[in-house]
């Protein structure tokens, strides 16, 4: 069974039916017991950072979360989700992120001719053995929509990146942590195979 978090933070129905399409067993939910007692956990999410961190100390998820990332048993966060497993974004000054994971979340700077918010297929540099890619070709476009990007502290959790004005560090697998700043949900059959990838662990 794998828990979909419910934070209010939108995106949880397209994720939900990309697993149903693989044929998982998803909840969504946000009864602590409930996403204890799951065998892997996502945390979804498109809005801003401080506001989701609040709706997370709100509900009560904090806490469930960083002892569900502490088990062992695999946990994935998916665009702001991403965002929220390190410290701060300087999209919400002075707002707490939940710190499993140790970097930044900075603004895209501005550039000639690209748009921010970036939304749209940008190509993946994947690091060798990066475990939720397996079976995805190095370049593969996947589906971006986002205004923040991340700048991980520790460079050996980066499972790939992306450009995008900047080097973006568009997914990192730290353990039984995963996180993608890009959406699999709507990154087409590249992205249904990296929550296959995903589920199989």
């Amino acid at each position: 069974m794998i828990a979909i978090i419910d934070y209010d933070a939108g995106n949880l129905k397209s994720v939900e039916k990309a697993l149903l399409s693989l044929g998982e067993e998803t909840v969504i939910t946000r009864d602590p017991e409930v996403i204890r007692g799951a065998d892997k956990a996502i945390l979804p999410g498109v809005g801003a950072f401080g506001d989701a961190m609040q709706n997370l100390r709100n509900f009560g998820l904090v806490d469930v979360i960083r002892e569900f990332a502490a088990s062992g048993k695999p946990f994935l966060g998916i665009c702001l989700g991403l965002q929220l497993l390190f410290e701060r974004s300087e999209e919400s000054p002075g707002a707490e992120g939940l710190g499993i994971l140790k970097g930044d979340i900075l603004r895209i700077p501005p550039c000639e001719g690209l748009k921010i918010p970036h939304m749209g297929w940008n190509s993946l540099k994947i690091r060798e053995g990066a475990r939720l890619f397996q079976g995805i070709p190095q370049d593969t476009y996947v589906y971006f929509v986002h205004s923040y990007y991340l700048k991980a502290a520790d460079e050996n959790v980066v499972a790939a990146t992306t450009e995008y004005s900047t080097l973006i560090h568009a997914s990192v697998e730290s353990g039984n942590v995963f996180a993608c700043q890009f959406h699999p949900e709507k990154s087409s059959t590249a992205g249904l195979q990296i929550l296959k990838n995903f589920a199989a662990l």
